[in-house]
């Protein structure tokens, strides 16, 4: 896929899912914003009808106390208190009703005289006059409740808020309303003059933690179609109030989730495309550079047999020696090259590949150093070994522990842009077996030390030009050392070397 592609697609797919987060978000934020208004509606009309209850329980025990001298002050509740009024006057109409009745036998009686105090000697003569002192009763009845109300109003600029309303019994009120509007969060509330100074509180207290107080604030004028002096405002928190909203978008939680998985896979698919893309790139890599290798000693076999058909070369013993092993020496490289290459097979097989053999660690790191030590010493190189582990005895694989100790080895003198000084050592750890292979080549950086086991991965060797390989050379080593229930780990610095470490088990501790 080309890089192009790749851009247009993250394009299109960040695009999407822009458009999608935008939608849900501004989905959400409005059923907010609406539960939040539906909330504000009760609790404004929760209040109104606490102050106009209020307002009203207050001509009620004033116009009792002063008509009829009933106090209703020991009252617990004042709404209890106006549903008990009205059943009172349901009753007296009820009585009076009765006490006016006439049966239908006494309106078809002829000639019936009624003998009464007030001297009216026929029904119809009682009716006119029992009329006229209803009349008379409710011109003065007015009069008293005119008289009354005037009182009142001119006492109410001199009585004080806490004169008029009676606080305690405030709270039932609220209660009461808010719970008949819906409203069922816990709250305080508390009186305040037009300064905000607090003239009552509910003895409850508000906790530290509520936050945002001032948006669940809600305030609500007492005796709003008043003008006074000592106006009061009834002022009612709701600490939960955001808790409240939160959790009425519980509905919104599975796209919220579905969104979230979304962006996961959106990340997934991002870097997966990415490795693939830079897999591809290792592997033309590897295929650039596997056509080098082989093609070099293939030409070089190539002219090798060119030359002995040539009539024109000499064929004396010295030429023809010199061209078999010219010969064996590409053939020996090619096959090199080759087996290489098929080790790449090694990484699709989950099976164990090994067949294990008791082996003496030092003994086979000594053959090792004994052939691989011309090649160091013919660059002016040098090996030290300190092959101190006393339990050295360990199961393993003897040609592929081998190319693992060589291509360790191998790396150190490809990697080195001086003399090689090459440290190997054993030791024992617990019932583990330590190997270290130490030198003092260029080194790897840290963003390349994360990477260097990766298949096909291949360090940047700066100056060093001459740097053959495909990348498989530490993702076989890692592959074998796993295979061999060990671990590898690698210590590197710039331009002062490096140092690979193989863990594994002992004898006796592969027995266990």
């Amino acid at each position: 896929m080309k890089r192009t592609t790749i851009w247009i697609l993250m394009a299109f797919m960040i695009l999407t899912f822009v458009g999608l987060i935008v939608v849900q978000a501004r989905y959400v934020r409005v059923n907010a914003e609406m539960v939040e208004n539906q909330f504000n509606d009760n609790v404004q009309r929760s209040l109104f009808q606490t102050v106009s209850l209020v307002e009203e329980n207050e001509a009620l025990e004033y116009l009792g106390q002063t008509l009829e001298g009933v106090d209703y002050s020991g009252s617990k509740n004042k709404l209890l208190s106006m549903d008990a009024q009205n059943l009172r006057l349901k009753n007296n109409i009820d009585s009076m009703a009765e006490n006016l009745k006439l049966t239908s036998d006494q309106l078809n009686r002829p000639g019936i005289r009624l003998s009464t105090p007030h001297g009216k000697a026929t029904i119809e003569e009682t009716s006119r006059y029992l009329q006229e002192k209803f009349k008379q009763n409710f011109s003065r009845s007015k009069t008293i409740l005119d008289q009354a109300v005037f009182r009142w109003m001119k006492e109410i600029d001199e009585k004080d808020i806490s004169e008029r309303v009676n606080f305690e019994e405030l709270n039932g009120i609220l209660e009461k309303v808010f719970t008949n509007n819906g409203i069922k969060l816990p709250f305080f509330y508390s009186i305040v003059d037009k300064q905000g100074k607090i003239i009552y509180k509910c003895h409850k207290d508000i906790p530290v933690n509520a936050s945002n107080i001032q948006n669940n604030t809600y305030i609500q004028k007492l005796f709003p179609l008043e003008e006074s002096n000592k106006t009061a405002y009834l002022q009612v928190i709701f600490p939960t109030k955001q808790n409240y909203i939160l959790s009425s978008m519980n509905l919104f939680l599975p796209s919220i989730a579905l969104v979230v998985l979304i962006l996961c896979i959106f990340i997934g698919a991002i870097i997966i495309i990415f490795r693939q893309k830079q897999l591809n790139n290792m592997k033309n890599d590897f295929v650039n550079n596997m056509t080098h290798e082989l093609k070099t000693p293939i030409s070089t076999i190539s002219l090798a047999s060119q030359m002995l058909q040539d009539p024109g070369v000499g064929k004396t013993p010295e030429t023809l020696k010199h061209i078999s092993h010219v010969i064996r020496d590409e053939t020996k490289r090619l096959s090199l090259q080759v087996e290489k290459v098929l080790q790449m097979a090694i990484f699709e097989k989950d099976k164990s590949i090994l067949k294990l053999n008791e082996i003496s660690i030092n003994s086979l790191i000594s053959d090792i150093i004994s052939n691989f030590s011309l090649k160091v010493t013919s660059k002016g190189g040098k090996i030290t070994s300190k092959l101190s582990a006393t339990n050295d005895l360990a199961l393993v694989d003897e040609v592929h522990f081998t190319n693992v100790i060589f291509n360790l080895m191998d790396n150190a003198l490809k990697y080195s842009d001086k003399p090689l000084l090459l440290t190997i050592e054993t030791w024992n750890e617990k019932d583990n077996l330590l190997i270290s292979i130490e030198d003092n080549g260029i080194g790897i950086s840290k963003e390349d030390v994360k990477r260097i086991f990766e298949k096909f991965y291949r360090v940047s060797t700066g100056n060093l030009h001459n740097v053959k390989g495909f990348g498989l050379g530490l993702a076989y080593v890692k592959k074998i050392v796993s295979e061999h229930k060990g671990s590898i780990k690698v210590e590197s610095e710039i331009n002062i070397g490096t140092k690979f470490t193989i863990t594994i088990p002992t004898l006796k501790n592969y027995e266990l």
